[in-house]
């Protein structure tokens, strides 16, 4: 029983959630986003949907480093998506401003 009991199908509750509360992702909410911000019907891969899952994951863990702030192994994950996510844009920024001014107002990532 390691990870204090956060093992996948132990069963085991922690802090009153399961192991598979605990997850950053769903399929479902992945699904949801990619479906708000997705250019055409079998658009996955765009760089508007790219940077909206990019910022979910953002989101979470900066969440996540409100009650866990000793926590650098994922600080160290979080910077890398935080740059992902800035070559992403700068991309986009290069290729088309209007998508790229268009992304960050739905976003809400500039302030």
């Amino acid at each position: 029983m390691r990870n204090g009991g956060l093992e996948r199908g132990s069963g085991l509750r922690h802090l009153g959630r399961t192991w598979r509360d605990s997850v950053a992702f769903t399929k479902d909410r992945k699904s949801e986003v990619i479906g708000t911000y997705k250019t055409h019907n079998s658009d996955t891969g765009s760089p508007e949907v790219q940077v909206a899952l990019l910022s979910e994951r953002i989101n979470y863990l900066t969440e996540h480093f409100k009650t866990h702030a000793k926590d650098h192994h994922s600080r160290r994950g979080l910077l890398k998506l935080v740059g992902q996510r800035r070559r992403l844009l700068d991309y986009l920024k290069r290729k088309d401003t209007d998508r790229y001014a268009d992304l960050i107002k739905r976003l809400g990532i500039r302030k």
